[in-house]
């Protein structure tokens, strides 16, 4: 056993989960979020979609939408793109350029606003590691949360994508407030208290249920 006292504990360095960790975590309610942002897509449309495990289930929803098409999706991810990959030319599936960060399989700067910088789309779903009600929407890597930045940016609408283990959470890079996005896609499990002081400080909350699956 571990002695206990004031020189016992170890402080534990933050750890940024690989993708495939990541993926492996809630994946429930992260499906029932990526069916509820992929409902909120259009035919005609264009779409970024950030580079995540959450925006992963949002390419897989809409790729099972049959009633979608005509569809351009810009990506970040290189696991979304081969997600998509199979959808062409139904969806037109745009990579952006940058630097490839291993454990994630994301580009970013340099170069990672290469191709955003020349867009102006309808929609952005952008992931994050936290989203607090005071100090924003945050990620764990810097050069992820710029390149988040620049996405919502570039967007006429923005929606962050979230499970509930996330909420109140905050990390090293802000992306924004929380009232630069139009709204946040969450799971059932979010507290309630903190879906209210996100909805007071002007984000718009949708709660993905199992229930609401066609």
């Amino acid at each position: 056993a571990v002695p206990s006292g004031a020189g016992a504990a170890e402080p534990r360095p933050e750890r940024e989960p690989s993708f495939e960790e990541a993926l492996a975590a809630s994946v429930v309610p992260k499906q029932l979020i990526g069916e509820r942002a992929a409902a909120l897509v259009r035919s005609g449309q264009s779409v970024i979609l950030d580079v995540g495990t959450t925006t992963l289930q949002v390419a897989r929803a809409l790729r099972a939408r049959d009633d979608l098409d005509d569809l351009t999706i810009f990506t970040n991810g290189l696991s979304i793109a081969l997600e998509l990959e199979p959808e062409i030319p139904r969806f037109t599936v745009v990579v952006t350029g940058g630097t490839l960060r291993p454990r994630q399989h994301s580009l970013v700067h340099p170069l990672a606003g290469s191709v955003l910088d020349e867009v102006h789309v309808d929609l952005a779903v952008i992931g994050c590691n936290g989203v607090d009600p005071r100090l924003g929407v945050t990620n764990a890597n810097l050069p992820e949360a710029s390149v988040k930045a620049l996405m919502l940016q570039r967007a006429a609408r923005a929606v962050v994508v979230a499970d509930a283990s996330k909420l109140g959470e905050v990390h090293l890079g802000r992306i924004a407030p929380v009232d630069a996005f139009d709204a946040l896609v969450t799971d059932a499990a979010a507290p309630g208290i903190l879906i209210g002081e996100l909805r007071d400080a002007g984000l718009d909350v949708l709660v993905a249920r199992a229930a609401d699956r066609p």
